[in-house]
């Protein structure tokens, strides 16, 4: 008996061995993450600004004036000129707050957008992570960690703002089109109506809508659809915009005929052009000319011109079947174009970074083919019993690196987030005070943004989006050319 037991405990023990190597192993990673986090957080130490939930303080203060029975666009905050901006619908979705003191309301805020900066990153990284057979909650929380360092998150959250909720309602709809175009049921559970809606995808455009209802730069993204022909997405867009308007008129008609009446066209309630953190075509133009106000004629016709570059870029990657890159090339574009984009506006720069290091993976691997490849059609196959082949000596170990270093690059760019040494404003210092070096660091992120919509790259067959029916028809034409 006892050789029996031993002997079976011979056989348990590789088990043990290996769930004592699984736990290490998570254990381990569990470990980077969190110092992961932890360098995040001396970052945000580091490069980051005082943060008080300043604009946070701004909402609160407006929605509790108006639950308190005042008008919502005449309340300005105590100790400034400014008041609430956005349309009534946004009042609408943060009335609750009123309840909660406006501590709690920013603590609140900014765990939701981190939740949200996560889900987000897990839908974007997860067909990365699928093909290389990485971990996705490893890799999750330390892009995670990572973004929350970047100057739009660490404002986004510090500052009390909205930018990072909206960014996840329009990746949404990137993730309901991914969903469409598998018909939403392979892999995915169905039953009930409410799961099935939801992995079919149909809602695509929902998203958009609500963002374009909360602020209006979104809507660039209704124009994406419109240009790509996604006409079922768009008109979901559209409809839930009005809808969600029209609504809120119903209930608050007094505040929605003042905000579009009046608020909506009052731009020095938002800031003068030439400020720092605008880092938009406009804020750039105006620094250069080192004037409060942006020459208007001249920044139209830029403004035409990266448009057009920014769809016509964004509809050729989807066209590629990398509708990630086409997304964010819109986002980056709106930025661009806006009259006013604050630092914390700019969280399309992670997407943009997960692309370019992306690319730079996807053109190593496919690097590495070739060469093997190569290696086979010359007729090397390695020593005996040595598995894998030599790669040839012109094997292109360069390539990718291009890619690598612009990710690297952008990372740190909005990581150091180098425009606040250099803050200056008109009338008091000229945005010229430290010479030329000092005004490139003053518009370097608006530089960024601009070389991106530019040179951004798209990933053939990454991410694509078509619907099946399309595909379906154009694959027999295609056979018969």
């Amino acid at each position: 008996m006892p050789t029996i037991v031993g002997r079976g405990l011979d056989r348990l023990a590789p088990g043990h061995r290996a769930a004592r190597g699984i736990d290490r192993r998570t254990v381990v990673r569990i470990g980077i993450v969190a110092a992961v986090a932890y360098a995040a957080w001396l970052a945000i130490g580091a490069f980051g600004r005082p943060y008080n939930f300043f604009d946070m303080k701004i909402y609160h203060g407006a929605v509790v004036w108006w639950a308190s029975g005042h008008e919502l666009y005449e309340f300005i905050a105590p100790t400034t000129t400014l008041g609430f901006t956005y349309p009534p619908f946004a009042a609408l979705a943060m009335l609750p707050m009123a309840r909660v003191p406006v501590e709690a309301a920013g603590w609140i805020n900014a765990a939701g957008s981190i939740g949200a900066l996560a889900v987000v990153l897990a839908a974007l990284l997860r067909p990365i992570v699928d093909r290389l057979g990485w971990s996705l909650w490893f890799n999750v929380g330390i892009a995670t960690s990572m973004s929350v360092a970047l100057e739009p998150v660490r404002e986004t959250l510090g500052y009390g703002q909205v930018n990072v909720l909206l960014f996840a309602l329009i990746m949404a709809d990137l993730v309901g089109l991914r969903w469409r175009s598998r018909r939403g049921t392979h892999g995915r559970p169905t039953d009930g109506p409410f799961l099935r809606f939801l992995y079919s995808g149909a809602w695509a455009g929902m998203g958009i809508g609500l963002a374009t209802a909360v602020k209006l730069t979104p809507a660039l993204f209704i124009v994406y659809l419109l240009v790509t022909r996604q006409w079922r997405t768009a008109a979901t867009a559209v409809g839930t915009t009005i809808g969600v308007t029209l609504a809120t008129f119903g209930m608050v008609g007094t505040e929605s005929r003042a905000y579009f009446a009046g608020v909506l066209w009052q731009t020095e309630r938002v800031g003068a052009a030439d400020m720092t953190p605008n880092q938009s075509l406009a804020g750039l133009l105006a620094r250069l000319y080192d004037s409060i106000e942006t020459p208007g004629l001249l920044w139209l016709a830029f403004s035409v011109l990266v448009l057009a570059l920014g769809l016509s870029r964004a509809a050729t990657a989807r066209a590629d079947g990398d509708e990630l890159t086409a997304f964010t090339l819109v986002g980056i574009t709106a930025n661009v174009i806006s009259p006013i984009s604050w630092t914390h506006h700019l969280v399309w720069v992670i997407p943009a970074i997960v692309v370019l290091a992306d690319a730079a993976v996807r053109r190593r691997e496919a690097s590495r083919g070739m060469a093997l490849r190569a290696a086979q059609s010359s007729g090397y196959g390695g020593p005996p019993g040595v598995t894998g082949l030599r790669p040839p000596i012109w094997y292109p170990t360069l390539t990718g690196l291009r890619h690598a270093v612009a990710a690297v690059g952008l990372y740190l760019l909005f990581l150091v987030s180098p425009i606040w040494p250099y803050e200056h404003q008109l009338p008091e210092v000229s945005h010229y005070q430290d010479g030329l070096f000092g005004a490139l660091m003053e518009n370097s992120l608006a530089l960024a943004l601009i070389v991106l919509v530019a040179a951004l790259p798209w990933r053939p067959g990454a991410e694509p989006a078509f619907y099946t029916d399309r595909l379906a028809r154009t694959a027999p034409a295609a056979a018969r050319r």
